[in-house]
């Protein structure tokens, strides 16, 4: 052996046995690495927001904010709802009466929620006039046909 880089043998010895990984101990990192990128990935698509499909919360707040005067829900408002995107049905119930307008022939009926979910149903609690100067709590729901 040369002694011309001023480094004995051991000296070199020692250095590659410090350089070294087991192969076990790297294929498992990078099995670690791969499994995490993967779970990250299916989480990340879980997380986006899927386009094609109607979300009916969204449409609840559209219809809830052209209804509503002053915190109140005037049913006689639901005549002027115009501009569905997918077939819609908004309903609202007070004091034993129901409003309901339905966007087209199409609409879907207003119990549609345990259909398998071929509709995206949303509804919150309102406050509802019934007469002039008498507001109830009641529901305004909405059905969106996917």
């Amino acid at each position: 052996m040369s002694r011309s880089s001023g480094e004995s043998s051991d000296d070199r010895d020692a250095a590659a046995d410090r350089a070294a990984v087991e192969p076990l101990a790297a294929l498992v990192a990078v099995l670690a690495v791969g499994a995490a990128l993967g779970l990250y990935t299916v989480a990340l698509d879980g997380a986006t927001v899927d386009r094609e499909r109607p979300a009916a919360e969204p449409t609840l707040d559209r219809i809830e904010g052209e209804i509503t005067v002053g915190g109140v829900v005037e049913p006689d408002r639901l005549r002027g709802l115009r501009g569905f995107r997918y077939p819609t049905t908004v309903t609202v119930t007070a004091d034993g009466t129901t409003w309901r307008i339905e966007s087209d022939a199409s609409a879907p009926e207003p119990a549609a929620a345990g259909d398998g979910g071929a509709a995206a149903v949303a509804e919150r609690a309102a406050t509802v006039r019934v007469a002039p100067g008498r507001n109830v709590r009641g529901t305004l729901r909405v059905v969106v046909r996917r």
